[in-house]
């Protein structure tokens, strides 16, 4: 299996390929800034290719770059609802230098695509612990605050 691009910026891997129109509009909003969010957008590289289809959670961590400690996956339910709900992949500092460690180091979250750049934005400068996104979810899905 192919590794996935190093990237300064986060990584969105589309996985499900069902719906062409359910991804461009996934896309637009997630490069799209929204009027409250002060022109935030989230700084992602997008990989938009077939060989990732299908692949578990475990398999993309697998896959990506050692340094990568966040992953967004757009998956079939990011394609399915209408909220886009992404998963979000924490890849936790012990499980960062052994990729075939216990899964046990990894910690998912839901979110919609509209609040995609504050988890993306947070994590990524250290301005937030994932914890706090964590917490603010409501049934699994961070949808703000």
């Amino acid at each position: 299996m192919t590794k996935l691009p190093k990237s300064e910026d986060t990584l969105l891997i589309r996985t499900d390929f069902s719906d062409e129109a359910a991804w461009q509009d996934l896309r637009v909003a997630v490069t799209t800034p929204a009027d409250d969010d002060d022109d935030f957008l989230s700084v992602l590289h997008i990989v938009d290719d077939r060989a990732y289809e299908g692949l578990t959670t475990r398999e993309i961590v697998a896959l990506a770059p050692e340094e990568d400690d966040l992953l967004i996956v757009a998956d079939r339910r990011a394609m399915g609802e209408p909220e886009m709900p992404l998963l979000a992949v924490h890849v936790s500092a012990q499980d960062a230098g052994d990729r075939d460690a216990p899964f046990g180091g990894t910690d998912e979250l839901r979110v919609v695509a509209r609040e995609l750049c504050s988890v993306e934005n947070n994590i990524a400068m250290a301005n937030m612990d994932w914890e706090e996104f964590v917490e603010a979810a409501d049934d699994g899905v961070f949808r703000g605050f």
